[in-house]
Order: C-alpha cells, then structure tokens, then sequence
C-alpha cells in the first residue's frame, strides 16, 4: 500500500521497524540519509535471516543539485583466502556455509560511515546515539520473528545449526523459534551502542575489529584484522542510462547494476523500434524476458572487481551498444537459456526528503544468514558474498586476497523528464534486475499507480531456491493463456503454486515531486511497508 503524500520525508523498507527508525529520524530533524543509516541499523536487528551489520551494502544518493553519489560498501577477499588454502581442504568450489564460507570482509558499516559524513556535509546535525538508537533497542530489548524468518530457519536449519554461533543466537532451546517469538541479540546490541560512542570506524580499527578478528581466527574464517584495518568504503560515479523517460542511476561493477540499465535500456529501443506493448501481455512479458538474457549474458562476461575491468562498462549503455542488442531480440522466439543463476537474500530501502534528498539502498548478507557464523563477542553475522568467486584461474571472478566478489546487489535510481525522482529497488540475487525491469515499466512508463505496480504477479528467469529449473517460472496469478503463449514461443515457462512468492523479490519504491512531497511503498510480499511525516 502507497503511503502519503509526505511534505518532510518518506522512508520505505521490507519491515516496520525499519520504516519507523528511518521516520523517527525524519521527525527529529534528520535529512533522508540520516533515516537510511537508522533504518539499515535497524533492519539487521529485525530481519537478520535477510540482511546483517556482517554484510556488504551499496548506496545511491540524490543531492538536491541533481547529483547522484554512488558508494560502494563490499568487502575484499582476506589475506588468507587463497585458492590454494581451499584446495588443500579439498574444495573444489567455495562452501557456501561455516567459516570457510565468511572469506570478505564486511563492508557495511564502512558504507554508513561514509553515507554519514555525506548527511553531515549536508547539514545533518543527529549524532549516532540517535541514528542507532531504535537498532540498539531492537537487538537489547527483542524484536518479533517474522514468518519468513520461521520459515527459513526451518528450511536452511540442516545447512547452519552447526556454524560457530548460529545456535546460540537464532535457535531456541535448540530449535527454530516459532513466528512471533521475541528474540535479543545482546552482542549485537553492545556493539552498536560502542559504535554510537566510537564511531563506525571502530568495526574496522577499534575495539569491535579486535575483537571480530579475533572470533574469525578462532573459527577458522580467513579474514584477520589486518584485512578489517586495511578496509574504507569507496564513492564510485554512478552508471547512467539515457532513457526516453529520464536519466536512470545504477551502481558500476562489481555489481550487476549495469545489467540491470542494459534491461531497461534494450527495451526502450524495442519500444522505439516495434512501438508500445500493453503491461501484462505476451508481448510485455516477452521483451522483458529476452532482454533480461542479452544483459546477463554480457553481464556474465565482464562484471568483475571494478579495479580489475578489461573495458568501461558505459560503453555498453550507448545507444549503439543498445540498439545492437535490441536488433538481437526475436519478438516471436525465445532465446534457449540454460544459464546459471544466483540466488540471494537481501533488502532495499528507499528514503526522500523535502529538499529533494533521495536514497536508494540495498544492504545483503548473500544467502539467508550468509555464512551463518557469528562472532560471539560482536554479534556479527557473517556474510557468504565470497561464494561467487570462481577457484578457477581462468574464470571472471577468480578468487583472490583483496579482489571484490560479484555483486547480485544493486541500487537503482531514475530522474524523469517530468521532474520526478523515483528511488526502487528489491532483494533477490538473479531476480533483481528483472524485478526492477518490472517495477519500471509498469510504474514509470505505464503509470500503474506504486502500491499496484508492486502487488501485480511477477515472474523469474532462473533458478530458485532448491531448484535446478533454469527456465522462466511465473507466480499464478498470471492467466494459464499467457503462459501457454510464451510456451509455444520456446520460453521454458511455469507457473509455481504460489500467488505472492518470496522468490519473485521483496520491491519498494519512493518518489520525491516537484512540488517537494513525497511516496513511498513496499512489497506485500515482505514485512514492511512506507513511514513518512
């Protein structure tokens, strides 16, 4: 459901609680950067089977000048993250749980810091005892399971009841709470309330990071204090697409941000090719879908480490670039698509303010609970982001020390030629740019109000949780005709049995007008909704 018109500020988020500490922040004067940092503290205190201060975070900033700051907060592989040291153990592929599994260093936090210093530069006066406030109580004072967190300990219970520390933080007496049990992190707690005090540089050269470091070495995790000390978030210039409605932000490499803009940008000349299709059709679903493959395919290729790029991802965005893809598309045949997808657990957040401040942001441990290993003295949750590196020499993303693993996370941001400015974005690994696709068009070109827009059936290119089914799956809501169609096409498409399914993505979305108010949704299929005064 759509909540507003705001006049002061609007933040969006996959939980209440987020929400609420993004909008209390607002009410105590605080500008929309200032609510993203209350609300991404206070989400990995309430929904840490999907997002955790142990993870990796990228950011997207609009200025009331019309710049768009990128940061980029993702971790490095550590110093003792060789190939070799996995391949003496046996590994031929990088585990995907335990202690083996946490091989990058953290990089949210790092992301704050810098996001805060930028809300400073623009006169945010709050200090972090207020910005982590509703985070410190959550994680002191409990907060209520949710039903996907039941859910997905019950599901994943077999893959982290025996990484260091994941008993004692998320089973109860051994087992998987129950939805709406109340649940604490204490160590978690504390070590925002230090970080209030210290500063959030403390994760990575302070108090925290020795202690971290120390729990990692003990654990086995192949991240030392050294690599914590040698880390600092980093601001990247966006990618920008020329787009016939505006111009549409995403974060550079190692992120799949450019396939995201490839999407929306093949698209766009098939429309200006072929002309308009109506949302909801074979047509609609078709195009979306086969530029979907033409992006991930070049995706696939070439995102790597941005320090470690053989080209300039820009390139790809050029009209020229585009319209060769778009020429690629066969409008009555589906490319074959065996690709591999990746799966993911994650959450977006959005946040306005009146003076045209507008954030999107997503923040991510990788798979539910990454690694699921905690650190006992901190109460970090540990991401598994390391996974998608290759131990192959020869491969795009080779692991490394000190090289940035692929990123499924990626934050998108449109300036429109009507003057507004609409922040989205959504969870979901190999799902999110196609969900952002979805989003886009519906909402921007189609003007499918926001809260509608979210709520209509979704679809999927890939695999899915527990699945080796590589073809196009549809929630069924969609009509079994449309379905048919796109079979008869050469799409491999089914519907799943549910209506509104995880797996399709928890999406929001805020727009900040012209006349300076202000909207803001989220998914029903999440647990969270709009705040905003």
């Amino acid at each position: 459901m759509t909540q507003g018109p705001f006049s002061r500020g609007v933040v969006a988020a996959p939980h209440s609680a987020a929400a609420e500490a993004g909008r209390q922040i607002l009410a105590e004067g605080g500008n929309a950067i200032e609510a993203m940092i209350a609300a991404a503290a206070a989400i990995a205190a309430v929904y840490p089977h999907m997002t955790h201060v142990g993870g990796d975070g990228f950011w997207l900033i609009h200025q009331p000048n019309g710049r768009v700051h990128g940061i980029e907060a993702c971790g490095f592989a550590g110093e003792s993250a060789t190939m070799r040291s996995y391949w003496d153990r046996g590994d031929y592929e990088i585990p995907t749980r335990g202690p083996r599994a946490a091989l990058t260093v953290p990089g949210a936090i790092g992301g704050w810091r810098m996001a805060n210093a930028m809300a400073k530069a623009a006169g945010g006066r709050l200090p972090r005892t207020v910005l982590l406030e509703p985070a410190i109580r959550a994680a002191r004072d409990g907060y209520v399971v949710t039903r996907s967190q039941a859910r997905l300990t019950v599901d994943k219970l077999f893959e982290l009841k025996d990484c260091p520390g994941f008993a004692d933080t998320f089973l109860v007496d051994g087992r998987p709470p129950a939805e709406g049990t109340v649940m604490k992190q204490p160590a978690l707690a504390a070590s925002l309330e230090h970080m209030a005090r210290a500063g959030f540089e403390d994760t990575y050269r302070g108090d925290i990071a020795r202690e971290l470091a120390n729990d990692l070495e003990k654990m086995g995790a192949p991240v030392s204090r050294a690599d914590l000390q040698a880390y600092y978030a980093v601001e990247r210039a966006p990618l920008t697409l020329d787009h016939s409605l505006g111009q549409i932000f995403n974060m550079p490499p190692p992120t799949q941000g450019l396939a995201s803009l490839m999407i929306l940008g093949i698209v766009d000349r098939l429309e200006a090719m072929h002309g308009p299709v109506t949302p909801e059709t074979v047509g609609f679903v078709h195009r979306l879908v086969e530029a979907t493959k033409r992006a991930f395919m070049i995706r696939d290729s070439f995102v790597t480490d941005f320090d470690r790029l053989t080209g300039d991802p820009q390139d790809f965005l050029t009209i020229k670039a585009l319209d060769r893809e778009a020429q690629a598309v066969k409008l009555k045949q589906a490319l074959a698509w065996p690709q591999r997808a990746a799966p993911g657990d994650t959450i977006w957040m959005g946040a306005a303010d009146a003076e045209g401040r507008v954030v999107s942001y997503i923040q991510s441990i990788y798979w539910e609970f990454g690694s699921g290993c905690i650190s006992g003295s901190t109460g970090f949750l540990m991401q598994n982001r390391g996974a998608s590196f290759a131990l192959d020499p020869k491969a795009v993303n080779p692991l490394e020390p000190g090289r940035r693993p692929f990123h499924t996370l990626n934050p998108a941001l449109a300036r429109l030629h009507d003057g507004r400015v609409f922040s989205y974005g959504t969870m979901g690994g190999e799902g999110q740019p196609q969900t952002q696709a979805m989003v886009f068009e519906r909402h921007v070109r189609h003007g499918v109000p926001l809260d509608e827009t979210l709520d209509r059936p979704r679809w999927l290119l890939g695999r899915t949780w527990g699945s080796a089914v590589t073809g196009l799956r549809l929630e069924n809501r969609f009509d079994d005709s449309l379905v048919t169609a796109l079979q008869r096409m050469g799409h491999a498409a089914e519907t799943i049995p549910e209506a509104y399914s995880d797996t399709m993505g928890h999406a929001g979305g805020v727009t900040w007008f012209p006349d300076r108010s202000m909207l803001g949704a989220h998914d029903p299929r999440a647990d969270g909704g709009a705040a905003g005064i």
